[in-house]
Parts: C-alpha cells; structure tokens; sequence
C-alpha cells in the first residue's frame, strides 16, 4: 500500500484527522471518487430475483469549512454567505439522544466554537456547497429507493427511517439535507436525528471512549515523523510555502484546507497547487499507516462497534419478529474518518480519500425462491464485489464471514476498549 510515512504536528494533525480523544474529526475531497465497480459477470442472476428488504447508507458529510487553516500563507475569507441553508434544504426535525431525549453535549463542536476562521466562521461547519451535495445524495436515493424500486413511501415516515448523526452540527445537518432531497421536503411527521455522548460514540474511531484504542494509535503518530519520504517531502513543501518549522503542519492538515478551498472556489497558494497530488498521496499513506489495513486489531477497535451494529439491523430484519419490523432505511451521517477504515474492513478501500457526500450503502436482499438472505454494497453509486464474497449479491452468511474479523459486539467493545493488552 505504498509508502507508509510523514512527520510534523502529531496531535495537532489527530485532532484534523480524528474526533475523539483529541476532539476533531475528518478531513476532505472534491475530487469525484472512482471506486472498483463489480464486474457484470460476478452475478449471473438477474437483480429480479431479489427482494429488497433493508437498506443502510454510512455517509460523509458534506463540504464545510476547514478544520484549521494552513498557517503562514495567504488565508482564505470564510465568511457567513458561505454558510446560507437554501430553502430547499429545510425540514422540520429536532436532535435528541438514542432513547429520545435531549440532544447530549457535544464537546467536539463546541471545541470548534473556540475558534474563528477568517472571514468570521467557525472551523468545521457545513457550507451551502455541502448542505447541496447530500440534498443531491437524498436525490439519488430518492430515484433509486422511490421512482425506480417503490420500496420507500413518497413521504417521509418515522417508522420507516432511523436517521442517526454523530453529535456535530455538520453531519447533522448533513443528515436533515439528505432527508429534504430523499423526501423533498414531504414528512408525516418531525424526522428525529439520533446523536449519543461523545464517550460512547461508535460513528467514527473514538479514541477518548475506547482507551486501547488510543495506546494503540498513539504510538503510531510517534512513528510517522522517522518514515522516510513523508517527512521528506513535508519539509519541502513546508519550504516552498514559507511556513515556518516551529508551526504544527502535516499533509492531513494541508489536504483539509486546501481541498475545502478548492472546494468552494477560493485562492490556493500557486506553491500548494503544484504539490497537490504529492498532498493527496502522502494524506493517504498517512491514514494507511495509522489504521494498518494489514491487522486487524485497529480496525476492530475502530469500526467494530459499528459493523456490528449493521449486520444486526440485518438479523432483526430478517426476524421480522422486532417492533420495528417496519424499518426500511437506517441513514448514519459520519465522517470520512469512519468510510476509511469501514472501507478498509471491507477490502474495497481505493487509496484515494473519500470526497464529501461519499456514501456505503448496504442492501439486504432476499432471494424470492430460496428465501435465502443476500447483501449488495455500493460506494459512491458504484456496486463492489466484496473480497470473499462468490457475487455482488453476497450470501449473507459469506458477508458475515467477511466483516467477522472485525466485528465486535457492544460488550465485547467495551471489554476491549478497557483492556491494555492486544490480541494480535
């Protein structure tokens, strides 16, 4: 997978990259994604035997502004304009806790709030560009789930869809575009956006809940600034850009701001242009080696708890035995800190950075003969065929198999997480 390397700003660049421990989360992309497509000739058997029974779609927020600008160069001005919610964006839905309760805090947005971009906003927040690109997600689920296969109702109903964000204003509202593109605009009722505490936060790799999770990877950073090449070509591009060394800079940072510019139209420095593609590689190779796709132990601690969750939803569907029998669509607005490794679990991981909206999507089938349960996953509209699976329609159990080594129920989460020893 490349070279594996970098340097400089360890934690200043964890907080960009991650959200937990050091409270922050996710980086960037406008780059349009170019994942693996199945090929045709994976599954001979026609779509029309398959029933359609769940769908679950993990998706990245939308364009927002950066988590913290590139010091020392010319700044970009994010001002409040950027930040208008068109009115076709709007629905009316409230943020409460899992159980239904109040919203929880959110300390990671409210570590955004001390902090003033210039231009006047607040690093990390979604911008009108971003609240665009998931109403046209929403679309796109909305001609496949609705006009193409009528599985969804026309109208938004609470006991159809399970719509939960981690407890950031971004992915929430991330999460409310999507609906009003999904939906256009139609609810029977308030749409309910879920969030949890921060603590117990599975959406993203949460290294303040999980502690091993945090020894593991905090060792990890140590290591990026001896990698030769990263470190290399960090100092050269922090040369060409004129940032002085004591500055806390490292290519996920660099990548943040320069593809949020880029993004919403607004000056690069001509020195960071020419590096481009060097930034989008070295960010990469950054997250490679900090997950290390090659053991599983990290990606377990990372997205256990959420594969879990997923294939559960599965399970209780094909129940049809739970009180919630009537759910169709379960949406989770994340982070691209949480496509990464779910990619990587999935051995369907592009080495190329999800772009904003990128979304997984999971579909449960059944076989209208056999009865048999199959899954099909797409990323970015595109079907995978899944490592390990014999089709793009994977028998559920072969799927099982594959996200077995990852996997984790929620006690087991917990035990791991509390735990200081390592299974591999």
């Amino acid at each position: 997978m490349r070279n594996l390397l970098t340097k400089a700003g360890l934690f200043g660049s964890m907080s960009v990259a991650f959200g937990s421990m050091w409270w922050s989360q996710q980086k960037t992309e406008s780059d349009p994604v170019t994942p693996n497509p199945a090929s045709n000739s994976a599954d001979a058997s026609p779509a029309s035997l398959y029933e359609l029974k769940l769908v679950q779609v993990l998706f990245r927020h939308g364009a927002r502004t950066p988590l913290k600008s590139i010091p020392d160069v010319i700044e970009a001005q994010w001002v409040p304009t950027l930040l208008e919610a068109p009115p076709h964006t709007h629905i009316n839905y409230v943020v409460t806790d899992l159980e239904g309760g109040p919203r929880p805090p959110a300390p990671v947005e409210d570590s955004y709030r001390t902090k003033i971009l210039t231009g006047g906003t607040f690093p990390g927040q979604l911008t009108t560009v971003g609240m665009q690109q998931l109403y046209e997600l929403g679309e796109r689920l909305r001609k496949r789930y609705i006009e193409e296969i009528p599985f969804l109702s026309p109208t938004f109903v609470p006991t159809e869809v399970y719509v939960r964000s981690t407890n950031i204003v971004r992915t929430i509202e991330s999460a409310k575009c999507l609906i009003a593109g999904l939906f256009q605009q139609k609810q029977k009722d308030v749409v309910s956006i879920l969030t949890t505490e921060a603590e117990s936060e599975i959406l993203y790799p949460n290294y303040h809940g999980c502690q091993l999770l945090k020894l593991l990877i905090g060792p990890r950073w140590a290591e990026l600034s001896t990698l030769p090449g990263i470190a290399a070509d960090l100092q050269s591009i922090l040369s060409a850009l004129g940032i002085a060394a004591h500055q806390h800079v490292d290519f996920i940072l660099i990548r943040d701001d320069m593809v949020a510019r880029e993004t919403h139209g607004l000056p690069v420095p001509p020195a960071l242009s020419s590096w481009r593609d060097t930034v989008e590689e070295r960010a990469v190779d950054m997250i490679c080696h900090l997950y290390e796709p090659g053991k599983r132990e990290v990606l377990q601690l990372s997205v256990g708890a959420l594969l879990h969750m997923l294939l559960d939803n599965m399970e209780k569907k094909l129940e049809d035995s739970s009180a919630e029998a009537s759910r169709k669509l379960f949406l989770y607005s994340a982070h691209d800190t949480t496509l990464i490794p779910c990619l990587m679990a999935l051995e369907i991981f592009d080495v190329k950075w999800p772009p904003y909206a990128a979304d997984v999507t999971l579909e449960l089938h059944q076989n209208r003969r056999t009865g048999d349960a199959f899954v099909k996953v797409s990323y970015a509209g595109q079907d995978q065929l899944i490592p390990g699976c014999s089709g793009v329609y994977c028998p559920l159990q072969e799927f099982k198999q594959v996200l077995s080594a990852y996997s984790l129920s929620s006690d087991l989460y917990r035990s791991r997480c509390n735990s200081t020893g390592r299974t591999d």
